[in-house]
């Protein structure tokens, strides 16, 4: 549990229907809330998302509270991108997504990504110099768009205008949400 008071802030968390790790969605989810945040959930559509664990064992059910589409990112303090290689390679698909996630690096509001997360930001354009983590095999990736990768549990960077923090699978949700809560009480 979180030794910080996050009420009244608002977290918004994007995901596509099917394939986002359940942890890296589930965990900093109820974390936020238990701290007082409310946090939305938007998914591709209002079809329940699908979990799984480890990419590939079938993992908890969620019921999104908003779309990629309807949602407006000025009604939030973060973004969240959690990660799974489905997940996080169909979202830098949606126009939506990579929209919301501009809109918050526009605004100089924090971004938070972990493990396969990263690539949306990498297809938004806004990796360049930014130091970051990921899961390894995002590193090229991140290079080739400008990046500086680390392999580092967690890594926040203000370059760019807004802070950035990422981590590189759920072995380090510890890290990435102390990371997340400095964020939301800067």
């Amino acid at each position: 549990m979180s030794d910080a008071d996050l009420t009244g802030r608002r977290v918004l968390a994007v995901v596509t229907n099917y394939g986002v790790e359940q942890d890296e969605l589930v965990v900093p989810v109820e974390h936020l809330r238990g701290a007082g945040a409310t946090v939305d959930v938007a998914a591709v559509d209002d079809a329940p998302v699908e979990t799984l664990v480890g990419d590939k064992d079938p993992g908890r059910t969620v019921q999104p509270t908003t779309t990629l589409g309807q949602v407006d990112a000025s009604g939030y303090d973060l973004l969240l991108v959690p990660g799974g290689t489905l997940n996080a390679d169909s979202l830098r698909l949606q126009d939506d997504a990579v929209r919301l996630v501009g809109a918050f690096a526009q605004a100089g509001r924090p971004v938070a990504a972990i493990c396969h997360g990263p690539w949306l930001l990498v297809e938004a354009g806004l990796v360049q110099g930014k130091r970051l983590t990921s899961y390894p095999s995002l590193t090229t990736d991140v290079r080739n768009a400008g990046g500086t990768w680390v392999d580092e549990e967690v890594v926040a960077d203000d370059a760019q205008g807004f802070r950035l923090v990422t981590s590189r699978t759920p072995d380090d949700l510890d890290a990435f949400l102390r990371e997340v809560d400095a964020a939301l009480t800067a």
